[in-house]
């Protein structure tokens, strides 16, 4: 029978002496504060299992790719998406990058159970973390063992998408002092090969539509790892927005990314598949059959669904409905965005529950999507919810 992950090894006796090598490769986090955050252990995906994985990846990122071009212009839509209307004449005025590229750094989320069976349950297309994680710590955990990683083109893909962006500064929310945010910064940038200042960015103004930091260093061209969506709630943001939108700084990810990161994209996909639309190949609306979970602006499932705001992080409003409908879980930790944003509601589909050398986890498998290209595996293990409380353990692939 077919069993889809293993969990391989036994937590190492010298573990001070291993976070301290991740933290010299990078990977500062692997214990926060007294927490161990990285599991030292190793899970292997089936070799045919992955295969499938990239195969799906690449598949719904044509689906929403297209998604988003049928959503542009629809002022109708961006609200049913739950998106800020300060960002609105901005997505309109801007031309949409390629085909495939309109995020050029993404990760999907899915639950991949011990079968095979394979089921996206979110797509982070605007901030995604976890990068050093997978870019750098995985490869390097799964070699000390002696198994594959098919992480290690990732730094590659960054380089090649911003040869093409050409950002000159690449900023976060408290960097330098927030661990995780500024680390995946720190490594973006050394992976993209250029000459960047990196920057805090709430020490950015900005004047008259131009963005300066310090006294009169001008910023026109910028990777934030910063949600496009605060845009519509945090003070300044309207100036940002603006500046945005009449060209005084190019942003990465652009603007549209905005909409990929949407949760409502997936309810207004779901919909236009069960139309059978022509937006989509048949072969399209196989993958969409085959790996997306219906998804719905109103609660139209009666049990064993989810309920999440169009704009949630690490958890934050998500609730688990049980097959009577009742309330079963919710997260405590994370900071429940739908005071600010509606709210989908999915058809619910588990983390597998795997055994660590700690006790039971449920794993939740994170594939990156960098240039247009799946890639890069991220485990994190936690609760029911992947949540802030969610630790980091490395997924290798099984060689035939």
């Amino acid at each position: 029978m077919l069993v889809v992950f293993e969990v391989i090894g036994t937590p190492a006796p010298e573990r001070e002496h291993r976070v301290q090598k991740l933290a010299e490769l990078g990977f500062t986090w692997a214990n926060l504060e007294d927490e161990a955050y990285w599991i030292d252990q190793i899970v292997l995906m089936e070799q045919a299992t992955y295969n499938e994985l990239i195969l799906a990846a690449d598949a719904l990122w044509r689906v929403f790719d297209k998604a988003v071009r049928y959503v542009k212009g629809n002022r109708v839509i961006y609200q049913q998406l739950s998106i800020p209307e300060v960002l609105w004449d901005g997505l309109d005025r801007l031309e949409l990058g390629d085909i495939g590229v309109i995020s050029r750094y993404a990760r999907f989320d899915f639950t991949v159970d011990q079968q095979g069976g394979i089921k996206l349950l979110e797509l982070n297309a605007d901030t995604p973390t976890g990068y050093v994680e997978a870019s750098i710590a995985t490869p390097w955990l799964c070699e000390q063992k002696g198994y594959t990683s098919p992480n290690t083109d990732m730094k590659n893909l960054i380089r090649a998408a911003w040869d093409i962006e050409a950002p000159d500064f690449a900023a976060c929310i408290a960097y330098g002092q927030h661990a995780e945010d500024t680390g995946t910064i720190d490594a973006l940038v050394a992976h993209s090969g250029r000459n960047m200042t990196c920057v805090d960015c709430l020490d950015l103004w900005i004047d008259e539509g131009v963005v300066k930091v310090g006294e009169q260093q001008i910023i026109s061209s910028m990777f934030a790892l910063y949600p496009k969506e605060w845009m519509g709630v945090d003070d300044g943001g309207e100036a940002l927005s603006y500046a945005i939108e009449e060209q005084f700084i190019q942003l990465f990810n652009p603007l549209h990314a905005v909409i990929l990161q949407s949760k409502g994209l997936q309810a207004m996909v779901w919909r236009l598949h069960t139309e059978t639309s022509a937006l989509f190949t048949a072969e399209e609306h196989k993958a969409i059959a085959a790996y997306m979970l219906p998804t719905f602006f109103s609660p139209e499932l009666s049990g064993d669904y989810v309920s999440k705001s169009m704009f949630g992080r690490e958890g934050g409003s998500v609730e688990l409905y049980d097959a009577a409908g009742e309330l079963e879980v919710k997260d405590e930790v994370g900071f429940d965005t739908s005071v600010f944003f509606e709210r989908v509601y999915q058809q619910r589909a588990d983390l597998p529950e795997l055994s660590f050398a700690h006790g039971n986890r449920h794993l939740l498998t994170g594939l990156f999507v960098l240039n247009g290209t799946p890639c890069g595996l991220l485990g994190r293990a936690g609760g029911k919810i992947t949540g802030n409380a969610s630790q980091f353990v490395p997924i290798g692939v099984k060689t035939p």
